[in-house]
């Protein structure tokens, strides 16, 4: 049956007319009582009224738009045919939403549809004509709640009112409380204020407690799990009766005599109280709600329909993992609403100033099919985990991992049927986990591997260059000779590197295979001294990600954060230039080491008759006129709003030094205003080897990049860090320092470096 008329405009018009009379003598086959299901923009099928009343409120109100299969009236998906889109407008950017009014009644037809098609489809098919009645029959209780607040939305505020429901102006009060960081107080105060404000016969709720409770009929909630005290276990599944935990013998609850001197009481029995709780916002239902919204819906295929293919890498579908992923795995790359996601953690203190040792985990999932200008916002990122505290899980996070493994590895295998609102039919959704983004700590925490060892870079893996300072009392790690030509002259400079000339070759990357073998026992590693190296040296565990099918195949699984290693940089070099006390890395230990290693003799300290000890000054050691003339200069930088902090504010002349910076901060330093502020400062040398550091930070940092260009970073940085390596003592090359040379490498594979980094995460 051609419904064209449904999208037609003018109501009055004869096309529109003549739809409505066949819709109406098709649906009469669903009368029950005399009444049938009104499908009209107010109603949405969930009130009964006769046909004439029907057909008065349709040409009065028009017709749902997302009401396609008339299920409601007698007819199952295969009798219906496809209309198009009730709009040709790009609806590209959710943020600028519009009218809220409008967007919520959109967004409810669309829901509402699709909770008809995944609950309660199959049992329609087989009772055709039972009417809405027996539709509600068969949904499930979180359908059930929905349905219920389909109610509220066309619930006048207050009579009178034309441009707000009752839920519309719920939803955006409860939404300025999330952005604005409002108390539960506060927000009770101002629901006060405006009760009293609003004309008699309003109806908002009372407190902020009455508002989640109807926020919560919407559904997409969420589940708590007790945890061992000790991080060993999770109650959950199998072990969810368990009073103890398994490993440890740990008690599950609280004991009474320490939750007071209430005994319970014959009549009512006193709730046990976990020691520890997990929460977890399962993921499944939250990806199924992205498709029951057309817009939503639509942006899920960005990437396939609307993304550039130019060569250009704006995007990780542009990049190399990505496009091996689709190679690998056709049959999951063939469905362009297939989700790809990322996943991100870090701690954060709850409570502020309050406690300044307890860490709280996140676990956020961020989706990549989006365009770039919305998937690493705040509002598309999903909440999947909230690890309690006080303390970092540590390398026991793969503990509370453990839901969302369950949930990934089942969408990845399985699947899950979801209606989307833009095509208006089902299709078997599928999931993949790209790979994390974490800062180092944590990137030790998820992957397993040790970060802070000789062999601390797991790019380079067991053929990570490291040396023991013995006054530094730390590993340096220097070697970028080795990835430089076979013949070039550098490999060759003993005395002005670390006094032993390079032959060796660049190291692979460390891949999932690698890892696998590794634990498996199927490969040995050796040292420099031709030890074996045992697998705890490098490696703590097998990560739980690796139950995953597909983990071991992916070319980056843990992303190396752009954010920390650029703010661990600058502050090396700022505090190793301004001779900051506890931030330099040039002082007695570090040439006591450099001595030790017998190299640059000119820099060694120098006994005093006095019995003191001198440091020779090096080719990077400022006099007070040149640290004052590099500050002055940011001092009186001026830039727009929103570009940075105030820069000035982070300068104390006095002392002769950058305090309070932020990671923020660093990155505007790298990449704009630290080359310009040390020249005329430092020797040509020195200052050419920190500006092309900071033009390499500039480079990868771009929104768009291209693969060639991205191969002459990865060239340039490590002459960069061979020329760096002969001006700045070994206590300078931290594992941060070095993991710089990775970076191009790690974008030319995934893509953009935004997509990647700390920022939207930590902000």
């Amino acid at each position: 049956m051609d419904r064209i008329w449904i999208s037609e405009s003018n109501r009055l018009s004869g096309v529109f007319i003549q739809g409505v009379v066949s819709f109406i003598e098709f649906a009469r086959s669903s009368v029950k009582d005399g009444k049938i299901a009104c499908p009209c923009q107010r109603c949405v099928n969930r009130f009964h009224h006769t046909t004439s009343t029907v057909m008065a409120h349709i040409l009065e109100n028009g017709f749902s738009q997302s009401y396609t299969n008339w299920y409601f009236h007698g007819e199952t998906i295969s009798q219906s045919d496809p209309i198009p889109n009730r709009s040709d407008v790009e609806t590209e950017n959710v943020e600028g939403c519009g009218n809220i009014q409008h967007n919520v009644q959109e967004f409810m037809e669309d829901m509402a549809t699709g909770y008809a098609h995944v609950d309660g489809f199959q049992s329609m098919s087989g009772d055709q004509g039972s009417g809405h009645s027996s539709h509600t029959e068969i949904l499930n209780n979180e359908a059930g709640k929905f349905y219920d607040i389909l109610e509220d939305m066309d619930e006048k505020l207050f009579d009178g009112c034309t441009n707000q429901s009752k839920l519309s102006f719920i939803l955006e009060l409860f939404h300025l409380k999330c952005m604005n960081g409002l108390s539960n107080k506060a927000f009770n105060d101002l629901l006060s204020t405006l009760r009293e404000t609003l004309p008699e016969g309003q109806k908002l709720p009372k407190s902020s407690y009455e508002i989640k409770k109807l926020i919560g009929k919407l559904g997409l909630g969420y589940e708590k799990i007790d945890v061992c005290p000790n991080n060993c276990m999770l109650f959950w599944r199998e072990n969810i009766k368990e009073r103890e935990c398994l490993q440890c013998g740990e008690s599950r609850y609280v004991d009474d005599e320490s939750r007071g001197p209430d005994p319970p009481t014959k009549k009512r029995k006193k709730k046990e109280k976990p020691k520890k709780v997990l929460w977890w916002f399962p993921l499944k239902p939250r990806l199924q709600r992205l498709f029951m919204c057309s817009k939503t819906a639509s942006l899920m295929r960005w990437h396939f329909d609307k993304r550039v293919d130019d060569g250009c890498l704006r995007h990780p579908a542009d990049a190399r993992a990505w496009k091996d992923f689709d190679a690998r795995y056709p049959d999951f790359a063939k469905e362009p609403r297939n989700i790809r996601l990322g996943l991100a953690t870090d701690g954060f203190n709850p409570f502020r100033n309050l406690s300044s040792t307890h860490s709280t985990w996140p676990v956020l999932l961020t989706i990549y099919n989006w365009a770039p200008w919305l998937c690493m916002k705040q509002h598309s990122m999903i909440l999947s985990l909230l690890i309690p505290g006080p303390h970092s899980p540590g390398d026991k996070i793969d503990v509370f991992l453990e839901p969302l493994i369950v949930d990934l590895h089942d969408l990845w295998v399985h699947g899950m049927q979801t209606y989307d609102a833009q095509e208006k039919k089902m299709f078997q959704l599928h999931a993949a986990l790209m790979w994390t983004i974490n800062d180092f700590p944590a990137y030790s925490m998820l992957s397993g591997w040790r970060t802070r060892t000789k062999f601390a870079c797991p790019n380079c893996g067991f053929d990570t260059w490291s040396k023991w300072l013995h006054y530094g009392g730390k590993y340096c790690y220097m070697g970028h000779r080795r990835f430089l030509g076979k013949d070039h002259p550098f490999r060759y400079h003993a005395e002005e590197f670390d006094g032993t000339e390079e032959h060796r070759e660049a190291p692979a990357m460390t891949s999932g295979t690698d890892i696998l073998r590794r634990f498996n026992g199927e490969t040995i590693v050796t040292d420099l001294d031709d030890k074996v190296v045992p697998v705890g040296d490098g490696l703590t565990k097998k990560s739980v990600f690796f139950q995953l099918p597909y983990w071991e195949f992916n070319l980056v699984r843990h992303n190396l954060d752009v954010m920390h290693i650029e703010k661990n940089v600058c502050d090396n070099i700022l505090g190793t230039l301004l001779d900051i006390e506890g931030k330099s890395k040039d002082n007695l230990k570090a040439r006591m080491d450099m001595k030790e290693m017998g190299i640059r003799t000119s820099l060694h300290p120098v006994e005093r008759s006095n019995g003191k000890t001198s440091l020779p000054d090096a080719s990077y050691t400022m006099l007070k006129i040149q640290k004052e003339r590099m500050l002055s200069v940011l001092k009186a930088v001026k830039v727009p709003d929103g570009y940075s902090s105030n820069m000035s504010g982070c300068v104390n002349m006095k002392e002769r030094k950058l305090v309070g910076l932020k990671s923020h901060d660093c990155h505007v330093l790298m990449q704009d205003l630290l080359s310009i502020a040390i020249r005329g400062c430092l020797p040509e040398k020195e200052s050419r080897a920190i500006i092309d550091l900071c033009r390499y930070f500039k480079g990868i940092c771009s929104k768009v990049l291209k693969v060639d260009y991205l191969e002459e970073l990865e060239c340039e940085i490590i002459r960069t860090l061979c020329n760096m390596e002969m001006i700045f003592p070994p206590s300078f090359f931290t594992v941060m320092v070095h993991l710089v040379s990775h970076l191009a490498t790690e974008a030319k594979l995934a893509g953009p470096v935004h997509y990647r980094w700390m920022y939207p995460v930590e902000r």
